[in-house]
């Protein structure tokens, strides 16, 4: 199995995860998946988030769990979904506390691309799934190979900002050097846990707060119009 199409930056840093033999069983799985069953996001897609966030760009990682399992909903960005599709609870739970944190004014898609493009590593820790069946790629090496990424992000020499959001992700924090990087934890965004402290949290404006003081371009949270 070749290595994934990834942008050269990537491609030079997890070289070594591509040749381990829990890769080469992964996309065997994957690829006999998608001969039998409907898999998003589609095979184009599923390494987005490296093409869009080139290594030496990360400044923010935003760490999220399992892609959309619903049609033309996921595309390689966690959080975010295809245009001209409805936006999911979480992410209109963002925006609620984008609005209230730094006056963000709410779009009528889900589209996150934009911020990717400003460096934000936007990593779902499993980066496939079966139509319809959340979870369902679990336990089959992608874990392996996220863990691997963020082990990567923490060894730039530039101070990136890591969200966590919710139990999950904030089990990843063993694999960040928190004295060279700045971790935002919080309850997640999903409906069943927003109220319980991802609400009022501020995470956005504390994230430019940060890259300004590392003397970075701060992120323009506001999405153009599609």
């Amino acid at each position: 199995m070749s290595n994934p199409a990834i942008s050269n930056s990537w491609q030079q840093v997890l070289s070594a995860e591509f040749e381990q033999p829990y890769f080469q069983k992964l996309q065997n799985f994957i690829s006999t998946e998608r001969q039998t069953q409907t898999i998003f996001p589609s095979d184009a897609d599923v390494f987005s988030a490296f093409e869009l966030t080139p290594y030496e760009n990360v400044k923010v990682l935003i760490l999220g769990q399992d892609p959309y399992h619903d049609d033309n909903q996921a595309h390689g960005l966690c959080f975010s979904v295809k245009p001209g599709i409805k936006t999911p609870p979480s992410l209109v739970n963002i925006y609620k506390e984008l609005h209230t944190d730094i006056g963000f004014n709410i779009p009528k898609h889900g589209y996150l691309v934009n911020w990717a493009e400003q460096g934000i590593l936007m990593l779902n820790a499993v980066l496939t799934v079966r139509s319809h069946t959340p979870n369902s790629h679990k336990d089959k090496g992608w874990e392996t190979f996220t863990d691997a990424v963020i082990s990567q992000v923490s060894e730039k020499t530039d101070s990136v900002i890591f969200v966590l959001w919710g139990a999950y992700a904030q089990k990843k924090l063993k694999l960040i050097d928190t004295t060279k990087h700045l971790v935002i934890q919080s309850a997640h965004p999903s409906p069943l846990s927003a109220r319980n402290g991802f609400f009022g949290s501020k995470p956005f404006s504390a994230i430019n707060t940060a890259l300004k003081s590392f003397g970075q371009p701060v992120i323009n949270w506001q999405l153009p119009d599609l």
